[in-house]
């Protein structure tokens, strides 16, 4: 295929994995000694999803992939770039891509580009990018990209605790997608600043400052929002609003800043158009109109105000895609993506020909806003098989809600792990559903190994040659 001639690039197929192990935040509450309401109505969460000993970014990868090539029968021959974001160090040289190549390499096929992007919860981003410019560029071979977003979020005891969680997701990349870039509207802002950050490199938990974060978050909004605004107006010859696009898609660290995130772009409608807000907001936010940007991100009063005059569009725009964040929590470089999964389980069957705006953040800083228009694909890459292939009902079903006491115990555990090497998990698969891979054991020369929980189908699948219902990464 002619790589000038490509059209419409973009998300073929995605699946998803999260831990099937997780711990209510209502729960969490109690054990903390935390007040009442303060994880749930406070920072917006309704559950977490943990790693326990024998799951990891490596092992979710591998499930993830796995799964996605098999629902979707795309033959790994057929994969030509392979990127990963992740922000969960388990080496500082060896890349994560290079463990999935396993996957590959069983089908001979070791042709493959990419390697992992890290930037907070922005490399899943970058990867996404890579991929889409790769096939647009003069380099693309004709076969697809994949991207693969991998994180494990666990914090220090203490006030963060509560907003980790894990997932991977993995995304086909390629023409004619169902799911396609607007490439030409995209606005990004990078500083430098210590707004969340690990530096400590014997412990997987950051250093936050969370006061920092959040209005760094809120200004990286508006600095997007802004360019990605005079690109539109650019390109489509009128101003852009709330209402030129049908559903917003935040990275979501808790839902509440997804919430206040909302409400700053409806006022950033009123302050740059105020005919664009209902003539009640308008008077409503009119006592704000003359604060700076600085005064503006530390007043109370208006973060209460703008929600509330936002409240009708956040319920339409934003609530199909809080599902999942507020099931599994932040899934750093997963958490945006798993968001707009939300949004195709929650309204797969009217899609067609909409626009999803996305806004994509990493602490320290890096973040993007771009948009998605969606439209009818071919079987198995369209809208309606995504969702289907997604099965959030059942993944979340079929989840064991696991006490705060051996939540607790298990990060003592995995703290104790951590950057450890001569040990064996205790290859308990018992929570595990059939076809998720998972940690053996770490030799004396921090070689992992991982095998894949077994099933019938599984163990006799020529396209993996998974002997034994196990895939390890040594000779």
């Amino acid at each position: 295929m002619d790589s000038g001639k490509v059209k419409d690039v973009g998300i073929l197929a995605m699946d998803i994995y999260f831990p099937s192990t997780c711990v209510q935040q209502e729960a969490l509450e109690a054990h903390d000694g935390a007040s009442k309401g303060k994880y749930t109505i406070g920072l917006g969460q309704e559950c977490m999803a943990f790693c326990t000993e024998v799951e990891d970014v490596i092992s979710m990868s591998l499930t993830v992939v796995t799964s996605l090539l098999e629902k979707y029968q795309v033959d790994p021959k057929q994969i030509g770039r392979l990127e990963v974001g992740s922000e969960t160090v388990i080496d500082k040289s060896k890349s994560i891509k290079t463990w999935i190549m396993q996957i590959f390499e069983e089908s001979g096929n070791t042709d493959v580009e990419g390697v992992d992007s890290t930037n907070a919860c922005y490399g899943g981003t970058a990867a996404l990018f890579n991929c889409v410019n790769w096939v647009e560029s003069s380099s693309w071979d004709g076969r697809y990209g994949l991207v693969v977003c991998t994180d494990s979020a666990v914090y220090a005891e203490g006030p963060a605790r509560p907003t980790g969680g894990a997932a991977a997701i993995a995304m086909l990349i390629g023409p004619n997608a169902p799911i396609s870039f607007e490439s030409k509207f995209r606005g990004t802002h990078m500083t430098h600043v210590y707004d969340f950050y690990k530096p400590n490199l014997a412990s997987e938990y950051p250093v936050v400052d969370g006061k920092l974060s959040q209005t760094c978050y809120l200004m990286a909004l508006d600095s997007c929002y802004k360019r990605f605004c005079s690109k539109f107006e650019k390109f489509e010859g009128k101003q852009f609003s709330i209402s030129d696009a049908d559903y917003f898609v935040f990275h979501s660290p808790y839902n509440k800043l997804v919430q206040k995130s909302f409400a700053r772009l409806y006022f950033n409608d009123y302050l740059r158009n105020s005919s664009v807000v209902e003539k009640d907001a308008r008077e409503k936010l009119e006592q704000f109109s003359n604060l700076t940007g600085d005064e503006s991100y530390q007043s109370r009063e208006l973060e209460k105000v703008s929600q509330q005059v936002s409240k009708p569009l956040y319920d339409a725009k934003i609530q199909p895609s809080t599902l999942l964040p507020k099931q599994i929590g932040n899934m750093y470089t997963a958490s945006i993506y798993a968001a707009f999964a939300s949004v195709i389980h929650n309204k797969y069957s009217t899609l067609m020909g909409q626009r999803i705006v996305m806004f994509s953040y990493g602490s320290g800083l890096s973040s993007t806003m771009f948009s998605f228009k969606l439209q009818d694909g071919q079987h198995p890459f369209n809208i309606s098989n995504i969702a289907t292939v997604l099965n959030v009902s059942e993944k979340l079903e079929k989840r064991h809600v696991i006490p705060p006491e051996n939540f607790v115990e298990t990060l003592k555990l995995m703290e104790h792990r951590y950057g450890a090497k001569d040990f064996e998990t205790s290859k308990d698969t018992s929570l595990l559903s059939p076809g998720t891979f998972y940690l053996v054991n770490v030799d004396s020369m921090y070689r992992r190994y991982y095998a894949k929980k077994g099933t019938e189908e599984a163990t006799s699948a020529k396209s993996f040659s998974v002997k034994n219902g196990s895939l390890a990464n040594g000779h």
